[in-house]
């Protein structure tokens, strides 16, 4: 059974958070209601989430790819025409679950996300990437093309890529985001971290709400954490239901977006 843990009401971007199992979660909202579904879900790696619950991430494999079906099937059902629905996870599990999703939503991109661990297993190549997978039901309602700045030289200040006859452009608007992203870092230090487990970089989640978030919109986050992604909601001016089993995590989001209001309210100096 979820429980409504608590309500935020602001104007336009007013959300409600929910302590319970993700599935039931997202079979509970309304049918089409979403505007925008992140699903971020454990990736089955045996890591701790709880001492209270210690199997969380160690189901059997086939047990593990029926539950992230049904998972995907609901996020599908509660996403509105237009919407937009982003899978973060594993590529091995990123293109089983893609291949099911896509029987249903448009894939848009693969977005490749640098992994710097630096660690190889077994008989395999170095794994340099987590794949975000972003699909659409239908076309998509809304969409923005970020633009990153382009890197310099921490040494001499210039341009490190020669874009030739575009560099003014370059300099003027940016450059367009693609489908990979290598300037994102893991959160590893305590000091940046909101609880002890893996956390978002808020790069990530930002990005998926600038590319197809709209103020005003629904968010809906079923695995909520450590609050990541809901705070980029909240910064994007939507309005989200979201979710996670653990109380702990719950109270996390519960500060975070507390304190983003508290500092919100703050009269500008400029």
């Amino acid at each position: 059974m979820i429980e409504r843990i608590k309500t935020w009401h602001r104007p336009g971007a007013g959300g409600t958070l929910y302590s319970g199992d993700a599935l039931e979660f997202l079979q509970s909202l309304t049918p089409e209601s979403a505007d925008l579904v992140f699903l971020d879900p454990p990736f089955n790696l045996g890591k701790s989430y709880s001492p209270e619950q210690p199997g969380l991430d160690s189901r059997p494999p086939q047990e593990y790819s029926e539950w992230l079906s049904t998972i995907t099937e609901a996020a599908v059902r509660a996403l509105a025409p237009g919407g937009a629905l982003f899978l973060y996870h594993l590529p091995k599990w990123a293109l089983r679950i893609g291949a099911e999703l896509e029987a249903e939503l448009v894939l848009r991109h693969w977005i490749a996300i640098a992994m710097k661990n630096g660690f190889a297993r077994g008989k395999r190549l170095y794994p340099a990437h987590y794949a975000l997978l972003y699909f659409t039901k239908g076309n998509p309602a809304h969409f923005k093309r970020p633009r990153l700045r382009p890197r310099r030289c921490r040494h001499c200040d210039e341009l490190v890529k020669d874009y030739g006859g575009y560099t003014k452009i370059i300099e003027q608007k940016g450059v367009n985001l693609s489908d990979v992203w290598n300037d994102v870092s893991p959160i590893r230090h305590r000091a940046h971290k909101y609880r002890d487990a893996n956390e978002l970089p808020a790069v990530i989640t930002d990005r998926v709400v600038r590319i197809s978030g709209s103020s005003g919109g629904m968010f809906v986050d079923p695995f909520a954490g450590a609050g990541t992604a809901i705070v980029s909601a909240v910064r994007g001016e939507m309005r989200f239901r979201a979710c996670d089993l653990l109380p702990e995590n719950c109270q996390v989001v519960v500060d975070r977006i507390d304190s983003f209001k508290a500092v919100a309210r703050q009269p500008t100096t400029r």
